[in-house]
């Protein structure tokens, strides 16, 4: 029972460090003329931080170093709750919007998927729309990371957050000794590369408002947008093309990105194998999908083939969901590949989901491995990335994450048709949002949204989106008896 007041305490700082996220609506109202919605944000955040400094003071008794068991918990716990509090203004200020559209619409937000329950994003007031893409924004590198930055100041570790939160199997690599410095250089790289892409679009032809918006989500590969069309709403390849840079940044980790800045070398880049394999990978198929819908009819040229096909395949493969066409209606082929993508490309560290480029590289390997030793039993033959010995013990957790990846999604999605779905969307819908993606195919497609599901489809799709951003072991750990044994 201490354990569970140990994570209950720091949870209740998080909240109370969450709450200052609602300054930036705040301020929005204030700048667009002292709107009546800023009284709901406010109210939403008297109501979080008041609430979290309470549990603080009743719990401080159990303030202590976090365990790894604890870190898992604490985690978990923090991307359930900071959900429920982010919907209190949207069910405010949203005329009939329940609390499980408004709960499945802020984990999309966090979980950097993208995917939405809302019609009308047009005529949303604006500090509604900056509160979604700041979900996304924070919900990037994860808030956890941020917290951790802030936490030691407090007294509390935070390296056993970090390992839990950080996506990819190599969670040990560090910039720093210190996991707080750790953190702060990551947030330093993303801050600093999201306001260069908020000038970018706003001199791309975006007003203030989308640029800023649109720089939160594609940052954090969260797919969000101001219009019910997307990105299809500008028509202009100009921003379609600076939307491709910066989620092509964003799909590689940010510690090479730091390490480029703080090396002042490009090199950095050419030696991480798993970028070079992302980025291959992803613009090797925009050439391929443009191709196919060339010889296929699908548009006049190659060219303007492939404007479609590189913006709508970049954003579904690095998770982030935007649309600028109904690719739906492409040969199936195309969105199907441009689904398995998603799943695969993005790199550990970045923020986007997925397996990850890393463990597909492990897997890839591993099997020629198997191949070496049919042939050559007694070699000894260690796996190598970027120099680096892979020890096995992340190999086999790396073969019981895809396992456990696998059949979570058939699960999930045998789950969805037992409740009434046809096969495309029930599957697709859950591999989005596992994938943390947003748009699937069917009914959830990108010329519609979320909102035709029930709610039980939701919260199974909500759930889905947790299991993706934590990456499955998190959550599922707590499922198992041997976590709440001493």
């Amino acid at each position: 029972m201490k354990r569970v007041f140990t994570v209950l305490h720091v949870l209740a700082l998080l909240l109370v460090v969450f709450s200052f996220a609602f300054l930036l609506p705040i301020l929005v109202t204030l700048l667009d003329g002292d709107r009546p919605e800023m009284l709901d944000f406010i109210l939403a955040m008297a109501l979080t931080a008041g609430l979290g400094a309470l549990v603080a003071l009743l719990t401080r008794a159990y303030k202590k170093e976090l365990s790894v068991r604890h870190g898992y918990l604490l985690v978990t716990s923090a991307w359930l709750a900071m959900p429920a509090f982010a919907a209190i203004p949207l069910m405010f200020i949203i005329p009939g919007l329940t609390f499980t559209d408004a709960y499945f619409e802020t984990m999309s937000g966090l979980t950097t998927t993208g995917a939405t329950v809302l019609v009308g994003l047009d005529g949303l007031p604006p500090e509604v729309n900056v509160w979604r893409h700041e979900l996304n924004w924070l919900g990037g590198l994860g808030v956890i990371v941020l917290a951790v930055a802030i936490l030691p100041l407090l007294g509390i570790g935070g390296r056993q957050l970090f390992k839990a939160e950080t996506p990819g199997p190599m969670k040990d690599s560090a910039l720093t000794p210190r996991i707080a410095d750790t953190a702060r250089n990551l947030w330093v790289a993303y801050v600093a590369i999201t306001l260069i892409c908020v000038v970018v679009l706003k001199a791309a032809g975006m007003n203030w408002l989308d640029a800023v918006c649109h720089a939160f989500s594609a940052m954090g590969l969260g797919g969000f947008s101001t219009h019910d069309a997307s990105i299809g709403y500008y028509n202009s390849p100009l921003i379609e093309f600076v939307l491709i840079v910066f989620m092509l940044i964003a799909v590689v980790n940010f510690t090479t990105h730091f390490m480029a800045y703080r090396e002042h070398s490009l090199r950095v880049y050419r030696k991480d194998m798993e970028a070079f394999a992302t980025l291959g990978l992803i613009l090797g198929s925009c050439i391929a999908i443009a191709f196919y819908l060339w010889w296929n009819d699908i548009y006049a040229s190659f060219w303007i083939s492939l404007r479609h096909a590189s913006f709508n395949l970049v954003s579904i493969a690095t998770s982030s969901g935007y649309a600028s066409v109904d690719y739906a209606q492409w040969p199936i082929f195309a969105p199907l590949w441009m689904m398995l993508l998603t799943a695969t490309v993005a790199s550990a560290g970045s923020t986007g989901g997925g397996i990850k480029m890393i463990r597909t590289m492990i897997l890839f390997k591993q099997a020629g491995r198997e191949f070496g030793k049919m042939l050559h039993p007694a070699v000894v033959n260690p796996m190598k990335i970027n120099g680096q010995i892979i020890e096995n013990r992340i190999v086999f957790a790396v073969l019981g994450f895809i396992f456990l990846y696998f059949m979570s999604i058939a699960i999930l999605t045998f789950v969805m048709l037992i409740s009434g779905l046809d096969f495309i969307t029930a599957f697709s819908a859950i591999l989005a949002s596992i994938n943390n993606c947003g748009p699937g195919l069917g009914s959830v497609g990108p010329a519609s949204n979320y909102q035709g599901l029930n709610d039980f489809q939701t919260w199974v799709c909500t759930a889905a989106m947790l299991i993706g951003r934590l990456e499955i072991f998190t959550v599922l750990i707590l499922f198992s008896p041997h976590f709440w044994r001493r």
